[in-house]
């Protein structure tokens, strides 16, 4: 009776050390692997929306402005004397261009909202003064 017992408790044991893996497992997809896959695909789509005319910063520090794009490089244009060099796509970290263009909608979005706000506020104001 012994035996059965104890051979039944090691089945246990074996069987939540199992799930207590497969669950290390899970929390380690839901928060490592899983934020690194989209930051990829983000950059990703950054770097394949680069256009002809953005500012850029490369993963090396060279700023520049894009003058041509091809599938996998593209040529800026750098510094005063106009210097023109070809970089691979998958070197591009910062689209300038397109952070001021997000930044400008943003600030755009903030000032509707607060007159949007103020308009309800003066039109609070106005019923009460009635």
């Amino acid at each position: 009776m012994n035996f059965l017992t104890a051979t039944a408790t090691q089945g246990g044991s074996s069987m939540s050390m199992i799930i207590m893996v497969v669950g290390m497992f899970a929390i380690m997809y839901f928060l490592m692997i899983r934020p690194q896959k989209k930051r990829q695909k983000e950059e990703q789509a950054m770097r394949d929306a680069v256009e002809v005319g953005d500012e850029i910063t490369t993963i090396g520090g060279i700023c520049g402005k894009v003058v041509t794009t091809k599938e996998d490089s593209l040529i800026i244009e750098t510094g005063a004397d106009r210097n023109r060099m070809m970089i691979k796509r998958w070197a591009v970290q910062i689209n300038n261009t397109a952070n001021e263009r997000l930044q400008a909608e943003r600030e755009a979005a903030r000032a509707a909202a607060e007159k949007a706000k103020a308009e309800k506020k003066a039109a609070k104001e106005k019923k009460d003064n009635n």
